[in-house]
């Protein structure tokens, strides 16, 4: 968007002219405890002043200590964990399959339609997306095989969204047995919810069968909460939603409440098998990062975060799924807590995927003030990820710019 940012904070953008925007992208769900979080700020600052980098490689400190131990109490189940950091999320994806091939000395690995996992070279080769991700920047990492993820609107298995979980995962484990074999799979990297993808809520029993073959075949099961991670959905990790315990969990957006750092968590005998130098970056959970996420963390518990994006769905829901009922361009609307998402088509009969009305509804925001996100396999979806603690007075202010501008569409 044609928005230059001077200044931000409770859900406002400020640009350099003066104009204010109410942020319902949350820089692609980073800003989760807002764009200048009280405790985030004073703890940059604090460890500023102390020092900025040192490389934890070459000489620990304690903020890189903590968060770690942090990180492996909060992921789900109730196991014994190890955690390192790195700089984004695509850094994490790419580590967490590292420690999956080097624990069980294979290499294929598996990845699902419409996912969206980085832009480094097994990043993108894990994304489903060619254009603009992958697109002139081949040829792309060996041994990454995909499979269909349960879209219930859209679901390759040709089932109705009660049944489109165990469609899928049925002729996803299919596909593993026949195509690849379960005994030659190093990791299956799953998003809980696809962000970039367009918001898409698996069908009930998609992840917990997988996560059942994988335990069955000695899979790493590898979750990417970089987007639906730290209370976004509702909970401190979407994967808590379908009951399942990930072997490796990777973090990042939200993580560092702004400031760029990333996690890699997982089971210790999968990341203790790694030798020793295998696995490090120069500024992976530097100094100033690990003070800003430790900051982060604390905001989302002290404000009652995770509870707050419970709300923030409701009230997507009260606001955008009448739309489904008065408005012919929209197929579908989706909501996971404070993700939510409204996929256009020209034609709901044959879904038909209508990019130019979502792109219609995008400028028509920009136009009230209103900054939200285009998404989705075909570019046809709107997506609305705002800080948690945004006000409700402006986050209803800001879906009513949406649902007037879906109406004009």
């Amino acid at each position: 968007m044609p928005v230059f940012a001077a200044k931000a904070s409770g859900g406002v953008v400020v640009d350099v002219d003066g104009n204010s925007f109410i942020d319902l992208g949350a820089g692609i769900a980073v800003l989760n405890v807002g764009s200048s979080a009280p405790l985030v700020a004073a703890a940059v600052a604090e460890q500023a002043d102390a020092f900025t980098h040192t490389c934890f490689q070459v000489t620990p400190y304690e903020g890189y200590v903590a968060l770690a131990e942090k990180l492996n109490s909060l992921v789900p189940g109730d196991l014994e964990r190890r955690s390192f950091f790195l700089n984004s999320g695509a850094e994490a994806v790419e580590n967490a399959v590292k420690v999956a091939r080097s624990a069980t000395g294979r290499q294929a690995v598996v990845a699902f339609d419409h996912a969206f996992h980085g832009r480094t070279l097994m990043g993108m080769s894990l994304t489903a997306k060619a254009a603009p991700y992958k697109r002139t920047f081949g040829p792309l990492a060996p041994e990454v095989y995909r499979l269909p993820y349960s879209y219930p609107y859209r679901c390759s298995a040709g089932a109705s969204y009660e049944e489109c979980g165990p469609a899928c995962a049925e002729a996803a484990i299919t596909a593993m047995d026949r195509q690849i074999g379960g005994d030659r799979i190093a990791a299956l990297v799953i998003e809980p919810v696809l962000g970039e993808g367009g918001v898409i809520v698996p069908g009930d029993g998609f992840l917990q069968s997988l996560s059942q073959y994988c335990a069955e075949h000695g899979i790493v099961f590898v979750a990417d909460e970089v987007q639906a991670g730290f209370a976004r959905t509702g909970r401190w990790f979407a994967s808590e939603h379908s009951g399942i315990v990930p072997d490796i969990v990777t973090t990042a957006k939200g993580l560092g409440g702004g400031m760029p750092i990333a996690g890699v968590t997982g089971r210790a005998d999968l990341m203790d098998s790694v030798h020793p130098g295998g696995l490090g970056s120069t500024f992976g959970g530097n100094p100033v990062a690990c003070a800003a996420a430790l900051a982060a963390i604390e905001e989302v518990e002290r404000g009652g975060l995770v509870e707050k994006a419970q709300r923030i769905g409701e009230t997507f829901s009260e606001k955008l799924r009448p739309l489904l009922e008065e408005c012919q361009p929209v197929g579908d609307v989706r909501v996971a807590g404070a993700m939510a998402a409204v996929e256009f088509v020209s034609d709901r009969g044959r879904k038909t995927p209508d990019p130019a009305a979502a792109s219609r509804v995008l400028a028509r925001c920009h136009e009230e003030g209103v900054i939200a996100l285009k998404a989705g396999t075909f570019d046809n979806v709107v997506r609305i990820l705002p800080p948690l603690v945004i006000g409700e007075d402006l986050l209803l202010e800001g879906l009513d710019v949406i649902e007037k501008a879906i109406r004009a569409v």
